[in-house]
Parts: structure tokens; C-alpha cells; sequence
């Protein structure tokens, strides 16, 4: 055939030609349908849909093609003609197609491979040995265009002067020399010079040869396929066409001319194979196909067994099937963002956030709007930070669970600066929560006493720090209110009473004397803790199980305490924020459902979309969303997946760590019964967990963002420098919380120089430390 030499727009106004008029004859034409194609040259992609010519073979020369995308030029073809529209999903060359095709027949082909006029061959390949492409996880689909193997020398030792004589004739001298070895392109060419040095050589045709054996091209390699396949008979007529007048010894060296050339083109396209099956074999840790591919591949590769499936046309419906398989992949993806596209907050709405947080944090000071606001900005009468003159032997009491400490520590000053501790744990019996306070506070008196004996201090009297967990309200730094039970405490005669007073009169029926100094909760001893390290501290932050954050607020700003000087602690308790309908516009159904089965349905909005006790279960309601829509797991739903609460928020640091693999999150969902998951499942999973995370990380650092720009406003300041306190195992333990939350302040607050440290025993050591400043104060007659 002559070669295609018209410009761009004619071939590819050609092609739409074609199209259209293929479309009309099947009645299809106004229908928008997904398209195949299949674009059998060289050809480097970027993706799927993309795919940019090197450059012209088999005779193409259309000029200004090369170095740019044919997608684009086929799509602008059809574009400009307007009688139809075609979505081009996926271009791919015939090899892939034939690949795609026997694939859908035959669920373990994973390699294609075209050995006709010319050779190529395609595999799947792991991710993480693509390096030209961006990450590591899954397989993708690798070209070899293994034609120009030996275009380097690497075949020199292998090709023969017929070889060497072919290439030189050939249109593309020095290129596709392994090509140029096995192909039928040129396989007759080979053995018609071979044919012709024996004949000069008097080996054969009694050493004559013929116009028609000395030119070019006339020995076909159907030809050579003939003769050693049909009777002698038969190609002593097929020799006789070429002019010759061959004897029996003739067709006899002819014919094993051919099987030697055909034999060594086999023989080289299998070792090739063999070393794409070696790399499929070492990805995958010896995984046998069904079948051998014959005796030669058998004896280089005797540990892979291939199963061979001849490919009918699979370059038409290979890139049928490839289109297919992307656009029900781009379906699934669509659907899969769309549901994942609510749980994702832009930086305008990330700002509005910040700015609804500073509006409750206002109301919360107030008098006169502090009864309706969500967020209660409670007083806390811690007045100072430490200053390092801090010094003594102090108790710290930590009640927050069925669990609590007892704790001396021992502050130093000076030179030798340091802070000592020593605590014992004890239980709470379950008697002691749900009985009477009186019971329960005389345990914890008991403990205190035996914890003095066991560190050789029976009798001692010491200043005592109070870490009290459950909401209070303060109106000095040695009151606390009850204002309800959580957490299974259900002691009678505590709710609405003093706990210091309680703990006091349960300290003077054991007899014995203790300076009960401060009661307060485990966000204000964070916050203290780093203080202790970190002078610029003045905001503690708890993200664990619960959140919650305190700061130095102005004491002109706080309208329920009497003074104007100073500064004091405030405990924001957040956790409420969005209990009046504050972030119903970023709640999600997901959300919706968590909070309806939750133990206090409609309280701790906030919390519950940021905190570690929740945020498993939200990554589960998405997970069933997705399977119920046939997005994940193949549609099927394990028992133990429909199970509230078995998602734990461990599992999300888990899967996302950087150091897991796609095996070890595999192992984790077949612990929630998804025995039959896939990689790309773990794959999904990973991204779920993340943008779950993500949103709980950029809403926490949102709030974050409202109060350290509060503190730079209230101090007149264009920039502030400050350090945030941070306690609590979801904040310490996902490997991405942090960063996301830091990246979010940064944004947000960009006139705040914000560093954060990580606190160590906030609760125990914190009440120790605030103990320590008030007794520092009292000493020196400031309060």
C-alpha cells in the first residue's frame, strides 16, 4: 500500500468520516457512547486518555502528528463536524486490546502479544516498579514496544549478515532490529537470501538464481509458512513461480531453510516471553499459570506454566473492552467522590467555621447571651502560669474514669529545675460509682492514704491538685460544682454539690489533713504542663476521646467574673459547638447517623465530628453507603460491618499509616469479616479513613485558628507568637492528624506564629503544677 501522506486534519477529519458514517448505519448516531481507540504506534501516555505520537511506522508520514495528542485530534475532528459526539474514554494499541480481550475470557491473561507482520507485547506491572509514573499501589499495564530491543548492540552477537543485510534495506535502518528478527515483515526477506548466497554458492538451484529470487520482497512470509506445511508437490510449483527449476534435494534444502528461520524467530520471541514471564513471576512470588506455552519456553522458564489464548481482533475489541472497564471504573469513581465530595471543606468554609467558633466564643463571655451560647467559655480561676519559682512536694488526685491516679510530685527550682512524680493507680469499684457519694469519696480518701504509706509519708500534710473530668461549674479555683455524672458514675448526693467540699469532709472522717488548693480538668493541666516548658504556652488542647480547649482570656472580656485586671484561664468546653445548629450546613448524613444513635443525641456536635470516640463509626457509615451501592467489597456486606462501634478509631491510624502495607490494611477488614476484599478495596478504604481524618484535623484546626486569633486581637497585636499545649491519643497517634491540623491553623490564622508541643501527663502532673502556682501566689499575698 502507498503511504498516508495527507496532513493531520485530513486523516483525522477521515477518521470522524468513518465514524459518523458507521454510527448512522447502526442508528446510533445521536446517541453519546464511550469509545475505544485503538492507535497501533509508538506512542508515549500520560493517561488513559492521552496519548502523544512518537512517531510515524508502517508507512504513515500524515504530517504535524507527531509530538502531539491524536486524542485531541480526533476529538477536534469530530468536534468541527457536529453531527455526533463521542466520549473517547481510553487509546490504547493493539497489543493491550488483545490482552483486554482474551482477559475477559480468561480472568489469569495478563500478558498480550502480537507476533504478525509485526511484534509487541504488553504485561501487567506493578506500580512500585513504574517509575515514570506517579505512585506504588496496584498494577498497571506496561507497552514493551520490545521491537527495538537490540537497537542498543544487545543483539549484536546474535544477528547474522542476512540480518544485518535486511535492516540496511530496510526503510528505518539501525531501528526495530529485534522486530526485523521474528516478524513476518521479514521472515520471507531472510530466507530469500539465504536462498540466494547457497544458490551462489552452487548448495542449491544447481547455482542458478532468477530475476525474480534476487528482487526484493517477492519471497512472502506466507510463503515460507507454505512450504513447510504442504506437500513437496506443492511449493516445487510455488518455487517454479519464482523462476526456478528446483530438483527434490532443492525443495528439501528450501524447505529447511524455512524451518531453521522460523524455528530461531520462535525461539527468540520465546525467550523474551520468558523474561516477561520471569518479572510477572517475581512480582507476584511464584504464582503458575494454567498452561506452558511450548517446548522452548518450558525449558527456559521450567517453574511458570502459560496459558495461551489466540486473540480475536483484539485491537477492535480489546480498546472496546478497555473502554468499557474505564468507564465503569470512572463511573464508580464518580459515584465514589460524589459521596466522599460532603465530607470534604473548602477554605471558605473552613473561614466560616472559624469565624461562627468567634462568634460563640463572645457569646460565651457574655452575661447576657452565656446561658444560650454553645460554647460556655467557663471560668476557671487559674490566674498564672508558671513562672519556674515554683517549688515543694504537691498531691494530685486524677478522677476521670473507672481508673484513677494518685500522684506526688515533687516541683524543684533553679538550677536544678525539674519536676519528679510518683503515682500508683487504683480501681473504682462499680459499688463506689453507683452508690452514694458519700461511699465513693470515702474510696478515694482510702486510696490517697494508702498511696502516703506506700511512699513512707503516713500523716503527711500537702497541698492537694484535684483533676476532675466531668462538667463543673467553677466560681473559684477550690469550688466545683457537679453539674451532671458521664462516663457510668452514677454516686448519689454529688450532682449539683461542691466535689471539693465532698472530698474535704470524706478527708476529715479518715482523720487526717490535706490542702485541697484547686479542682480542675484535664484541658487546663495540659496547658499547664507545657507552660511549665514553654513560657509562650497559653492554649491547652485536648484531642483524644473527647476535645476540648482552654486559653488566657483577658479579664476584661469575661463578663461572669468580677474584675478587669489580669488575665485567666477559660474552659471553652467546644465539644458543644454547633449544638444550636452552627455547622447543620458541613453536618453530613454520615454525621446525622452517628449523633441519632449516639448516648446523648443532638449534644457535642462539634465532638463528635472531630474526636476519636466517633470517628471510626463515621468511616463506617460511609463504607456502608459505599457497598450498599456496589462501590466497594463487590456490593456484599459482612454481619460485622453492619455492627455500631466495631469500626474503632485505632483502625484509621492504623490503615493510614505510611509504613503499612496494602496486605497488612487487608488484614484489618478481614477482621471486621470482608474476607474477600481486594487491594483496590484497601485502596478505597485508605482514602475514606483519610478524608474522614482530614475533615476531623481542618475542623479542630478551624476552631483552633478562632481562638489564637482571638488572643492576638485581644493584645492589639499584628502578629502573635504563641504555643498550644496538646494532649490526647488521636492527636499523638494518626500519623496525618497533626498536619493537617498545623496546615489549617497556618491558613487560617496567618497572623499567629503558632508552635505546638505535645503534653506529658497533663492531667496528673498539671493539677500538681497548678496547685504549685496558686500556693506560689498565696505565699506571696497575692490572693
Amino acid at each position: 500500500a502507498s503511504s498516508f501522506r495527507p496532513s493531520s486534519i485530513n486523516l483525522f477529519d477521515h477518521i470522524a468520516e468513518c465514524l459518523a458514517n458507521f454510527l448512522e448505519k447502526l442508528g446510533i448516531k445521536n446517541q453519546k457512547l464511550p469509545l475505544g481507540f485503538t492507535f497501533s504506534f509508538p506512542c508515549q501516555q500520560t493517561k488513559l486518555d492521552e496519548s502523544i505520537l512518537v512517531s510515524w511506522t508502517k508507512g504513515f508520514k500524515s504530517h504535524g502528528v507527531e509530538g502531539r495528542n491524536v486524542v485531541s485530534l480526533l476529538r477536534k475532528a469530530i468536534i468541527k463536524r457536529g453531527d455526533f459526539d463521542i466520549d473517547i474514554v481510553s487509546v490504547i494499541n493493539d497489543t493491550v486490546g488483545t490482552m483486554m480481550t482474551c482477559g475477559y475470557d480468561d480472568h489469569h491473561c495478563e500478558i498480550g502479544l502480537i507476533v504478525g507482520t509485526g511484534t509487541n507485547a504488553c504485561y501487567m506491572e506493578e506500580m512500585r516498579h513504574l517509575e515514570l509514573v506517579e505512585g506504588d499501589e496496584g498494577r498497571m499495564c506496561v507497552n514493551m514496544e520490545w521491537g527495538a530491543f537490540g537497537d542498543d548492540g544487545a543483539l549484536d552477537d546474535l544477528r547474522t549478515d542476512f540480518d544485518q543485510d535486511i535492516d540496511a534495506g530496510s526503510l528505518n535502518p539501525g531501528k526495530q532490529l529485534f522486530e526485523k528478527m521474528i516478524s513476518g515483515m521479514y521472515m520471507g526477506e531472510l530466507v530469500r537470501l539465504i536462498l540466494v548466497k547457497m544458490a551462489k554458492e552452487d548448495l542449491v538451484f544447481q547455482g542458478h538464481t532468477t530475476p525474480d529470487l534476487v528482487t526484493n520482497g517477492q519471497l512472502q512470509t506466507s510463503f515460507v509458512s507454505a512450504i513447510e506445511n504442504d506437500k513437496l508437490v506443492v511449493f516445487v510449483c510455488m518455487l517454479r513461480g519464482l523462476g526456478l527449476d528446483p530438483s527434490v534435494e532443492d525443495c528439501v534444502a528450501t524447505r529447511r531453510v524455512c524451518q531453521v528461520v522460523s524455528t530461531r524467530a520462535a525461539h527468540l520471541c520465546a525467550a523474551t516471553l520468558a523474561a516477561v514471564l520471569r518479572q510477572i513471576r517475581d512480582n507476584k512470588a511464584a504464582e503458575r499459570f494454567a498452561r506452558r506455552l511450548h517446548k522452548m519456553v518450558r525449558r527456559l522458564v521450567p517453574d511458570c506454566d502459560v496459558r495461551f489464548l489466540r486473540s480475536e481482533d483484539g485491537s477492535g475489541k480489546g480498546a472496546a473492552m478497555v473502554t468499557a472497564v474505564a468507564f465503569r471504573l470512572a463511573i464508580q469513581h464518580a459515584g465514589r467522590q460524589r459521596i466522599l465530595d460532603a465530607l470534604r471543606l473548602s477554605q471558605e468554609q473552613l473561614l466560616d467555621v472559624k469565624r461562627r467558633m468567634g462568634e460563640e466564643m463572645n457569646r460565651g463571655l457574655a452575661k447576657e447571651s452565656h446561658d444560650q451560647a454553645t460554647v460556655k467559655m467557663l471560668p476557671t480561676f487559674v490566674r498564672s502560669m508558671p513562672d519556674g519559682t515554683e517549688s515543694g512536694e504537691f498531691l494530685a488526685l486524677d478522677l476521670g474514669g473507672t481508673n484513677f491516679r494518685v500522684l506526688l510530685v515533687r516541683v524543684r527550682r533553679g538550677k536544678r529545675r525539674s519536676v519528679e512524680m510518683h503515682n500508683k493507680i487504683y480501681a473504682i469499684p462499680q459499688e463506689a460509682m453507683q452508690g452514694t457519694g458519700e461511699e465513693l469519696f470515702d474510696h478515694i480518701v482510702h486510696c490517697i492514704a494508702d498511696f502516703l504509706e506506700y511512699m513512707g509519708m503516713k500523716g503527711a500534710s500537702l497541698p492537694l491538685g484535684f483533676t476532675f473530668s466531668f462538667p463543673c461549674h467553677q466560681s473559684k479555683l477550690d469550688q466545683g460544682i457537679l453539674l451532671k455524672w458521664t462516663k457510668g458514675f452514677k454516686a448519689t448526693g454529688c450532682e449539683g454539690e461542691d466535689v471539693v467540699t465532698l472530698l474535704k469532709d470524706a478527708i476529715y472522717r479518715r482523720e487526717f489533713d490535706l490542702d485541697v488548693v484547686a479542682v480542675v480538668n484535664d484541658t487546663v493541666g495540659t496547658m499547664m504542663t507545657c507552660g511549665y516548658e514553654d513560657p509562650l504556652c497559653e492554649v491547652g488542647l485536648i484531642v483524644g476521646t473527647g476535645t476540648n480547649v482552654c486559653y488566657m482570656e483577658e479579664m476584661q472580656n469575661m463578663e461572669l467574673v468580677d474584675g478587669s485586671e489580669g488575665k485567666m484561664c477559660v474552659n471553652m468546653e467546644w465539644g458543644a459547638f454547633g449544638d444550636h445548629g452552627e455547622l447543620d450546613d458541613f453536618s453530613t448524613d454520615f454525621d446525622k447517623a452517628v449523633d441519632e444513635h449516639s448516648a446523648n443525641p443532638g449534644k457535642q456536635t462539634y465532638e463528635k465530628m472531630i474526636s476519636g470516640m466517633y470517628l471510626g463509626e463515621i468511616v463506617r457509615n460511609v463504607l456502608l453507603e459505599f457497598t450498599t451501592k456496589g462501590l466497594l467489597f463487590r456490593g456484599k456486606l459482612s454481619e460485622r460491618l453492619k455492627t455500631r462501634g466495631i469500626f474503632e478509631t485505632k483502625f484509621l491510624s492504623q490503615i493510614e499509616s505510611d509504613r503499612l502495607a496494602l496486605r497488612q490494611v487487608r488484614s484489618i477488614l478481614q477482621h471486621l469479616g470482608l474476607t474477600s476484599s481486594t487491594c483496590d478495596d484497601s485502596i478505597l478504604v485508605k482514602e475514606v479513613c483519610s478524608v474522614v481524618a482530614c475533615r476531623a484535623a481542618q475542623l479542630c484546626g478551624a476552631g483552633l485558628a478562632a481562638v489564637v486569633d482571638k488572643i492576638r486581637q485581644n493584645r492589639n497585636l499584628p502578629e502573635l507568637k504563641i504555643t498550644v499545649g496538646v494532649d490526647g491519643t488521636l492527636y499523638k497517634l494518626h500519623p496525618h492528624f497533626s498536619n493537617f491540623m498545623h496546615e489549617t491553623v497556618r491558613d487560617l490564622a496567618p497572623q499567629c506564629k503558632v508552635t505546638f508541643i505535645q503534653s506529658e501527663d497533663g492531667s496528673g502532673k498539671g493539677a500538681a503544677l497548678i496547685t504549685a502556682v496558686a500556693c506560689r501566689i498565696r505565699d506571696a499575698g497575692q490572693c
